[in-house]
């Protein structure tokens, strides 16, 4: 098998791609020849994104994926797509207990995806494409600060899971990532505090802090030809946190 240049000039929709995780998807992407649009989700993530070096090869837009609407005109305005990556999410440490935002946690990261994945589907169909959701560790085990991130990721892993089924046989795969614990800016207060630090680093097998270029290896991974027998996984990038 031959996958060499297999993103050159296809399109890569990458929800959420303006900074952190996302940002270092979309720019692999780029860096791969693919045409990448990114969005974010106010207008200072844009202006930052568009400012970026690394996004430099990039189209960026500003997109809520609370908004059905928005959602659809965003995704049709590309004039096909290849590759739909969901990263757009948020936290909220603390407050998740409060009904209303936890209900907007789950808005966002879950339904959020799940809005994507429709309003992508029919152009996914007409190319073979394929969808690439964010779940994460915490798909897997609770968190007791954040029950609406963990039950959103819960939801994304299972939701992953159930379009795999759905979408298979309009000829789209659909997986997720789950990353681990990756050096981001969301993140840099644990970094910088040896306290909490060390054990994260102590209890991954591997021995670091993960990248987002680690993540992004993975996403193209599975978006290529080699993962073409590949659905409904939920792909841990975590150095072996998971199973320590």
């Amino acid at each position: 098998m031959n996958f060499d240049n297999q993103f050159q000039g296809r399109q890569v929709l990458v929800v959420g791609g303006t900074s952190g995780i996302g940002a270092a998807i979309a720019a692999a992407f780029a860096a791969a020849g693919a045409r990448v649009t990114v969005t974010g989700a106010t207008h200072r993530e844009c202006e930052a994104a568009v400012a970026a070096p690394s996004l430099a090869a990039v189209s960026v837009r500003r997109l809520d994926v609370r908004d059905a609407a928005a959602v659809a005109a965003c995704v049709g305005e590309q004039s096909e797509l290849a590759v739909l990556v969901n990263c757009a999410g948020v936290i909220r440490r603390g407050e998740e207990h409060d009904p209303e935002v936890f209900a907007e946690v789950l808005d966002i990261n879950l339904n959020g995806t799940m809005r994507t994945c429709s309003a992508a589907r029919s152009l996914l169909r007409e190319t073979g494409g394929c969808i690439i959701n964010t779940a994460s560790m915490l798909s897997f085990f609770g968190g007791g600060l954040v029950p609406g991130y963990a039950a959103s990721k819960g939801g994304v892993a299972q939701l992953t899971k159930s379009l795999a089924i759905a979408y298979a046989a309009d000829g789209i795969r659909v997986n997720a990532i789950a990353p681990g614990w990756i050096a981001t800016p969301l993140t840099q207060a644990l970094q910088d505090d040896p306290a909490r630090s060390q054990p994260i680093v102590a209890r991954t097998p591997l021995g670091r802090w993960g990248t987002p270029q680690d993540v992004a290896g993975a996403a193209l991974f599975l978006a290529s030809g080699w993962a073409g027998f590949i659905t409904g996984v939920v792909l841990p990038v975590d150095g072996g946190y998971l199973i320590a």
